[in-house]
């Protein structure tokens, strides 16, 4: 149904499985459907009928999953008496099958549409297309009316104004997803399709939310096991606890009024995601019991938040997360804006806290009070620990029970920390990690404002990527033994007092580095101390990416022996004007292997290196908001793409395609793109 290299959704393709029936009840009830298709799915990627990919994400790699084009053709004739995919001027075959249950049309053109009726035994239709028709609705009100089998629809269609009321025709519809649509209103009869199980609106919104987007009493969709929608329109809904089989709801937003109040999530016991927002609005900490978080037995991922209002009762606060205790299955807890001084007493006290066996990840973000962090180090399945404004946090672990060792974050691969102003050191005076190892496990290391902090950790020996922000340190010490340091990516910005970075001293233990970025550090005068080292074991960097506001750190080592560099970002500097001579030979160096390059954010910079032109592997050249450039130097043959942008207005006017003087020095670029 979907083109080739189509970009596949795991959780979704699932919920289209259910919705076709293609997955039954476990009858023993203890796993769900969903539960059933994650396991399919797991065993058709280890077949490899599905190769999986990632996509970088923030703290954590997204993924996604392709089918193999051999595959893909062999599903295609295979399925050729059941299902068929149309695709822009093609035509539909002259003789349809009576068997054909799955039709995907990628047009709006409206002689194909309209024939589309005449396929009664449609389970699923898939309608995908970059623009919308005036005379599209007519067509939709004819197919609705005709395909009363359909179990599942799938609209993506860039600009469609309305989805006809018709559609109450649909009445065996499991799955509805609509995409790109710039729909106002949602039909009323929507909330008739009482068998509807996965409904999904990702459409263009308007600056301001409609009122009356959804159906009043979408309530009625009490099958319902997921619902998604654009903006903050799942809050509108009144009585939201009707949808009594709803496994995720992901913003609900308190009011004190009814329909609206907590007491909603009472009888959401099938609910696996839940985020609940303005606990603010809770009367006392006997109304925050009403929402029965211990009795959902599938929870997993719990999202509690307070907004940030100026006057707020911290003991309320506290009492309210004493009284919202998660059920023992947790894997995700998010506490965000609380302004209570302590944990609650389910966190403090080391026994219930063990009793939430499988929590993965905890993230902690902007709560102004806290002091003292639960023993978050015993967690023996924690992964991911995020730490953001909780200026008050003195020690990441504290003494406990009487304790004064742990097993010091056992599992732990991700740790973000940010904005804790008071941390003075991993472990309170005292405490110590058991066997003298830390983080053991730790893969992904972030640190940002946190002044206090003396010193880095010695290195995890899994650690690949470091980020160091906004610190007081004037070095990095990256441990005194000998082990190869496991580092692919290193980030180090915004430090003024740094003034040196031992990359040079350390450049054998380095090896895997691969990512580098040096920004906003105005004192740095040196990557390594020691020359007789280098000259000793005569390694090199061989980086792929390099990001940096000041060229002048292309010029020391290692950086100025490097030859295998592939993309160079020079960015956020609003004091180079050009490139010195030194640095134009630098260029050369890296002429074989650079394919990306780009200036961004440089106020001053009024000229570009002309060493730029013997880059013979260059294919794509950005230049952003450099407002005194005027002209390009020449540049190479191999150059695929240019876009220039917030440059000097004689550039675009000179290099202009409306008739630029000095157009034909770019004019052989196959894509060019020239804003103001």
């Amino acid at each position: 149904m979907f083109a080739q290299d189509h970009e596949f959704d795991k959780h979704d393709l699932i919920r289209m499985w259910i919705a076709l029936g293609f997955i039954q009840p476990s009858l023993d009830q203890e796993e769900t459907m969903e539960d059933i298709g994650e396991r399919y799915f797991d065993v058709l990627v280890k077949k490899s009928f599905f190769d999986k990919f990632y996509k970088y994400g923030g703290y954590k790699n997204l993924s996604y999953y392709k089918m193999h084009d051999f595959l893909h053709k062999l599903a295609q004739s295979i399925f050729v008496q059941e299902c068929l995919r149309v695709e822009y001027d093609t035509k539909l075959p002259s003789k349809i099958p009576e068997t054909l249950r799955h039709l995907s049309v990628q047009t709006t053109n409206l002689n194909v549409l309209r024939k589309i009726e005449k396929f009664k035994h449609l389970h699923s239709l898939f309608l995908f297309d970059e623009d919308s028709n005036q005379d599209l609705c007519s067509a939709l009100i004819e197919i609705f009316k005709a395909s009363r089998c359909l179990r599942l629809l799938y609209i993506r269609i860039d600009r469609l104004k309305m989805i006809p009321k018709e559609i109450r025709y649909l009445k065996h519809l499991r799955y509805l997803k609509i995409e790109k649509a710039y729909v106002t209103m949602l039909p009323r009869s929507l909330s008739n399709l009482y068998h509807l199980q996965f409904f999904i609106f990702n459409g263009w919104m308007s600056s301001r939310p409609v009122v009356d987007f959804l159906p009043s009493n979408i309530n009625n969709l009490s099958n319902l096991h997921y619902l998604e929608l654009s903006g903050n329109y799942m809050s509108s809904i009144c009585g939201i606890g009707k949808l009594n089989s709803l496994q995720e709801l992901n913003m609900f937003r308190l009011r004190n009024e009814m329909g609206y109040r907590i007491d909603e999530l009472k009888h959401l016991n099938d609910l696996c995601k839940l985020g609940i927002k303005c606990l603010e609005n809770l009367k006392d900490a006997e109304e925050a019991r009403n929402a029965q978080l211990c009795e959902k037995k599938r929870l997993t991922d719990l999202t509690l938040c307070w907004s940030n209002t100026y006057s707020r009762n911290i003991n309320l606060d506290e009492n309210v997360l004493d009284n919202l205790h998660p059920p023992k299955f947790l894997k995700n807890l998010k506490i965000e804006i609380y302004m209570g001084a302590r944990s609650a007493i389910w966190m403090n006290n080391v026994n219930l806290l063990s009793n939430i066996k499988k929590i993965e990840e905890i993230k902690l973000i902007d709560c102004k009070e806290w002091e003292t962090l639960p023993p978050f180090g015993q967690l023996p399945f924690l992964k991911i620990l995020i730490l953001y404004d909780l200026p008050k946090v003195k020690w990441l672990e504290s003494k406990f029970n009487g304790n004064d060792k742990y097993r010091a974050f056992p599992l732990l691969e991700v740790l973000h920390i940010g904005g804790l102003e008071a941390l003075e050191d991993w472990f309170e005076a005292g405490v110590a990690a058991e066997d003298g190892c830390l983080f053991p496990c730790l893969i992904n290391l972030v640190l940002d404002r946190c002044p206090k902090l003396k010193e880095l950790p010695s290195l995890p020996p899994k650690l690949k990527s470091l980020c160091i922000g906004t610190m007081g340190w004037k070095t990095l010490n990256f441990g005194c033994n000998s082990n190869p340091i496991p580092l692919e990516k290193l980030a180090v910005f915004d430090c003024p007092n740094i003034t040196s970075l031992p990359l040079d001293d350390e450049i054998a233990r380095l090896a895997a580095l691969r990512f580098l970025t040096i920004r906003n550090c105005p004192n740095l005068i040196s990557l390594g101390r020691y020359r007789e080292v280098e000259t000793a074991n005569n390694c090199h960097l061989i980086l792929n990416n390099l990001w940096i506001s000041d060229p002048s750190v292309l010029l020391m080592e290692p950086l100025r022996s490097i030859t295998s560099l592939k993309e160079l970002r020079i960015e956020h500097n609003d004091e180079v004007v050009s490139f010195p001579n030194e640095a134009e030979q630098w260029f050369l160096k890296v002429r074989y292997s650079l394919s990306e390059l780009q200036f961004s954010s440089l106020k001053s910079l009024q000229s570009l290196p002309s060493s730029l032109e013997s880059l013979s592997s260059l294919q794509k050249l950005y230049i952003y908001w450099a407002p005194m450039l005027r002209e390009l130097p020449n540049l190479p043959p191999s150059l695929e793409r240019l876009t220039i942008s917030g440059c000097h207005p004689e550039l675009k006017e000179n290099y202009g395609e409306d008739g630029g003087s000095d157009r034909h020095k770019i004019a052989r670029i196959p894509h060019i793109s020239i804003h103001p």
